[in-house]
């Protein structure tokens, strides 16, 4: 499923964005669509129909600084499981990036981040985002997203590919979306309609062999505190937490 940019009061940037990202226009909101890409505020917004709230990805205020400034620093757990100690700041590939939330998290402790986005509504999300946090007036934001580089490509074409160039980074994270109606259930209202749009990936488990050839270091994959093993695979450490765990797994 793919939301459309409503043309009435879109920016050039907006229209540039959807350009890239090969995002309909569309005139009016068609009725059979539940949502749409707004440009508001000088953002772009993802709305859903009949609902108050939006997503955007806005990595200079909002709930990004707050946990940049008040988070936990290094302490956080993902932050303790990709190996972020002492002066260690490994270069790491996110490659379910959704909205950036913990690739902003290592970026903003000194970690070169590459994101990797498949859909191409969340790809427009994350690209607004970073331009903007790239053009903000504050220095620090606009060094942790010079950190940040986005790559729209399908999470295991973009493996393959970097496996066969023989192309490593330090540390692959993986964390699928989880299409599960109670996971949904659990978000608020705009999370969900972030999650119904963009699907469950339904490959993630196709993901960690080759995540596991491109790593340097290790491969962390991030889960819901019950859920299975990738792919069956028992990790090689973990990294708990109240609802959500990281597993570890070593290189091939």
């Amino acid at each position: 499923m793919v939301a459309g940019l409503l043309q009435e009061g879109a920016s050039a940037e907006a229209l540039a964005l959807a350009a890239r990202f090969a995002l309909p226009l569309w005139p009016d909101w068609p009725e059979d669509a539940p949502c749409a890409l707004v440009w508001q505020d000088g953002r772009l917004n993802l709305h859903q129909r009949g609902e108050k709230g939006v997503v955007c990805v806005d990595f200079a205020g909002g709930a990004a600084a707050h946990r940049r400034k008040f988070g936990g620093g290094a302490g956080q757990p993902v932050a303790r499981a990709v190996g972020v100690k002492g002066e260690q700041r490994p270069a790491v590939l996110d490659v379910t990036a959704g909205q950036g939330r913990d690739a902003f998290v290592l970026a903003s402790l000194g970690c070169t981040v590459t994101l990797v986005e498949r859909h191409p509504v969340a790809a427009a999300l994350l690209a607004d985002g970073l331009a903007r946090a790239a053009a903000c007036d504050d220095a620090a934001v606009q060094a942790i997203a010079a950190r940040m580089t986005l790559q729209h490509a399908d999470a295991l074409g973009f493996l393959l590919q970097a496996q066969a160039a023989g192309q490593k980074w330090d540390v692959v994270f993986v964390d699928p979306m989880f299409p599960e109606p109670d996971r949904r259930a659990r978000a608020k209202k705009e999370m969900a309609a972030f999650q119904t749009l963009i699907g469950g990936d339904a490959d993630a488990d196709a993901l960690l062999a080759p995540a596991r050839a491109v790593a340097g270091k290790r491969v962390v994959v991030k889960r819901p505190k019950l859920a299975p093993f990738l792919a069956g695979v028992k990790p090689n450490f973990q990294f708990p937490g109240e609802s959500t765990r990281f597993d570890g797994y070593l290189p091939a």
